[in-house]
């Protein structure tokens, strides 16, 4: 085999292999499932309660209308007693195929509420306050249709310890500028609000039904 026969197959090779990645790199592992209180993995479409896991700092999570008034709640409140559920929500992965609701990966968050307001309690970033210098999450977002439109619509789930935190960090556009922070509890006049925080709120997943 002569020097242009071999150099005319290493090059009809490479251009193989970049025109067909995948046979360069195989995909990486799955990130890992998130699990309920049950150790059993979180499915989309199934309802969760939100629990602290820190007792005696309130309850779990519902909407309320606290500092806006609006029809549907907005604001999105811890309850005082840790006694208190709050509301159960349904988680929707940015890819809606996938049953399994995993680490580090997008998703919309929305309560579950048989009422008039049910497609209104989908979680969102709302806009900053300028007077409490603070971003609280709030309802009124969209589920599905990733993208710049809806970036402000996508959390993530992510371990702290052996705990889980949710996070403010899309993945939805590559381009866009996104906040990357912990979600935490912000506490003004005895009420406490989700919020982008430094101290994230540590969390647990009860499946109701």
């Amino acid at each position: 085999m002569n020097i242009l026969l071999l150099s005319f197959i290493l090059i009809q090779y490479f251009a193989f292999s970049l025109a067909n990645p995948s046979e360069l790199v195989s995909a990486g592992p799955s990130p890992s499932p998130v699990l309920d209180t049950n150790g059993d993995k979180i499915r989309a479409g199934s309802n969760y309660f939100v629990l602290p896991v820190i007792r005696g700092r309130g309850g779990g999570l519902f909407p309320s209308n606290v500092k806006q008034n609006n029809t549907c709640p907005r604001d999105i409140i811890q309850e005082s007693h840790e006694v208190q559920q709050g509301l159960p929500v349904v988680f929707t992965p940015v890819e809606p195929k996938k049953g399994i609701i995993r680490l580090s990966t997008d998703l919309n968050v929305r309560f579950f509420t048989p009422t008039i307001c049910a497609r209104e309690t989908i979680w969102k970033l709302g806009t900053y306050d300028d007077k409490l210098k603070q971003y609280f999450i709030v309802t009124g977002g969209v589920e599905g249709n990733p993208g710049p439109q809806t970036v402000s619509n996508w959390f993530k789930i992510e371990k702290l310890g052996t705990d889980y935190k949710f996070v403010f960090c899309p993945s939805v556009c590559t381009f866009c500028k996104v906040i990357c922070k912990d979600v935490g509890i912000y506490i003004k006049d005895g009420v406490r609000f989700l919020a982008l925080s430094d101290t994230p709120f540590r969390v647990m997943f009860k499946k109701t039904f």
